[in-house]
């Protein structure tokens, strides 16, 4: 089987990964993997949290009916969910097994952004949470930072109860601190907050009050970040596939996918392994088994 990758970050494609019920179709997908290592699937589908084991076999699901937008996903340590429903305007914490814990937002409240509803436009202002929020993570102490990327251009920082401290961010496409289309949001152990500011084809470094610290550049609309326990930084990337850089944005690996489609998303579990949402209906998720 042909790898991909380089050096200490090199994978091989896991052929058909994940057995789901007979007729169900998973949309565009967010992942995470727990503390066993099962895999969650945060979907645009009619089963909108799916779980798997590690070998691709169907465990359970939740929230039909209720999660009509999935974006983004993150997981604390002690297995619970925190997921942006997009379209909704909220996030939400659940426990792992599907028990609504905490609701940041307002169901159907848009904050007033003056966003057309065109992701090609920007926003005519930054705004309050949320207008259809992209990704959330949480920081060493706890506190979380939600991206509100589709129709807003900032970060938000509440504390661990849902307290919303302070936000950051302009609509722009080059200065410090303007996003288009903040995407995805990871916190790193040493608290800076970096933010995939995908529409203007960057990754945005802060600290955790906002403050700008730098730029990476080189990206092809970066829409998710996930840092391992190495300190490589992991980004999928929309009009590419995957790249993986240092923490000062150095390029490790970069490869293409199986198809034409890009990458949407990314998780890394205990192994090494990837789990990687592909922007290709019908074929969304796919497994890269670490081989180096």
């Amino acid at each position: 089987m042909a790898t991909v990758g380089a050096g200490k970050y090199t994978y091989e494609l896991v052929e058909d990964w994940g057995q789901f019920p007979q007729g169900w179709i998973l949309g565009q997908t967010a992942i995470v993997t727990d503390s066993q290592d099962r895999v969650y699937l945060f979907n645009r589908g009619d089963h909108p949290l799916i779980v798997m084991d590690r070998e691709g076999r169907f465990l359970t699901s939740w929230g039909e009916g209720q999660l009509p937008d999935a974006h983004g996903m993150y997981i604390d340590a002690a297995d619970n969910l925190y997921m942006p429903v997009k379209n909704s305007h909220v996030v939400l914490k659940y426990s792992s097994q599907g028990e609504l814990l905490m609701t940041l937002g307002t169901w159907g409240q848009p904050s007033d952004s003056g966003w057309s509803g065109n992701t090609e436009d920007i926003v005519q202002r930054g705004a309050g949470p949320f207008h259809r929020p992209s990704d959330i993570a949480l920081s060493p102490d706890g506190s979380l930072y939600v991206s509100d990327g589709y129709g807003n251009s900032r970060v938000h920082k509440f504390t661990a109860g849902g307290d919303l401290l302070f936000s950051w961010g302009h609509p722009g496409k080059t200065a410090p601190g303007e996003f288009h289309v903040p995407h995805g949001v990871w916190v790193h152990t040493d608290g800076r907050v970096i933010v995939a500011d995908r529409e203007n084809d960057r990754i945005q470094v802060f600290t955790p009050d906002g403050d700008f610290l730098t730029q990476w550049t080189g990206f092809s609309r970066p829409c998710d970040i996930y840092i391992d326990q190495d300190e490589a930084v992991f980004i999928p990337e929309l009009d590419a596939f995957m790249s993986i850089t240092d923490l000062d944005g150095n390029l490790l690996a970069r490869w293409a996918g199986p198809t034409d489609a890009g990458a949407h998303a990314i998780w890394v579990d205990s192994h090494g392994d990837l789990y990687i949402n592909q922007n290709l209906e019908g074929q969304r998720l796919l497994k890269y088994r670490k081989t180096s």
